[in-house]
């Protein structure tokens, strides 16, 4: 019942989730998608205003919200007490790999040595992140991996985590491939490791996680959900164009050239990838001792 449908992103103008939602929204529009769609950004509480705001929207077509793995961080911290079930799924696009930076004082250059001093020194490491959002939850992730005990240090935001890394502060924090070749090259920032199968190409010399032989896969999963209640019609509709547009190739090109890829997925696949992302970051949660259940 609308002419224009809103794409709720609950976070800033200009962030890597606003721009890659522009990105989607373009090539829809271009594909003939009725109705067209527009990025309305909703900020603040770490993304929890934006995704209640899309929770309470109607289920009727006309408002869309664009997440990834925050819902499930923030619920399973207990800033919230809601996650990815209480929207309808429509379908994943684009997937951002992690990578692990580190100050140029640290006393590692990779994910061995980094066990290594680790183990030596438990609780010293000191690591750079936003408490209950999806860098933290990268950072419980290696630290499950590596079998060693770190401590995260909060910051509100990517740029001051970068200032922290920069200024030697901490130790570690993620870093995306942009941020990380551009540091990388000045020798303001060492690059630990890439969390992804493949080697990066816009760093080709980092060596991947699995190279050093832990196989972690960490990515940050854009997509697209509606508020709860959505028809199947509706659901499949925004499907079939967003399976469009994963595949025009000025989509990709432009998705690429931001250190991202398209993933498309939708359906069950979609769905199944919801619940075991869930289940594996529940296990690390509570394994880890940062599990709180929402009041």
């Amino acid at each position: 019942p609308c002419n224009t449908a809103r794409v709720i992103v609950p976070w800033g103008a200009g962030g890597e989730s606003d721009i890659l939602m522009r990105m989607v929204n373009e090539a829809y529009n271009r594909l003939g998608g009725k109705p067209q769609v527009q990025v309305v950004t909703i900020s603040g509480q770490g993304g929890i205003k934006g995704s209640k705001a899309a929770m309470k929207a109607k289920p009727d077509g006309c408002t869309l919200f664009s997440t990834f793995q925050h819902i499930i961080s923030s619920n399973l911290t207990g800033r919230i007490n809601f996650t990815w079930d209480s929207y309808t799924p429509v379908a994943r696009m684009t997937q951002t790999m992690s990578l692990i930076g580190a100050g140029t004082e640290a006393p590692f250059n990779n994910y061995k040595e980094m066990q290594a001093w680790g183990k030596a020194n438990p609780g010293e490491l000191l690591a750079a992140g936003t408490l209950g959002s999806t860098s933290h939850f990268t950072l419980l992730q290696v630290q499950d991996a590596l079998g060693i005990d770190m401590k995260v240090v909060s910051y509100d935001g990517t740029a001051d985590r970068m200032k922290a890394m920069l200024a030697n502060t901490v130790h570690i924090g993620q870093v995306s491939e942009s941020t990380g070749a551009k540091h990388l090259q000045t020798g303001s920032l060492k690059i630990i490791a890439i969390n992804y199968p493949k080697r990066s190409k816009v760093l080709p010399s980092v060596p991947t996680a699995a190279e050093q032989g832990f196989p972690l896969e960490i990515t940050s999963d854009r997509g697209w959900v509606l508020p709860k209640g959505a028809s199947q019609e509706v659901v499949d509709y925004y499907a079939d164009m967003l399976e469009k547009v994963s595949k025009d190739e000025k989509f990709i090109a432009a998705v690429e050239a931001k250190g991202s890829f398209v993933n498309f997925t939708r359906g069950d696949d979609y769905i199944k990838w919801w619940q075991d992302t869930q289940a594996e970051w529940t296990r690390i949660a509570k394994s880890l001792g940062v599990y709180r259940e929402a009041k």
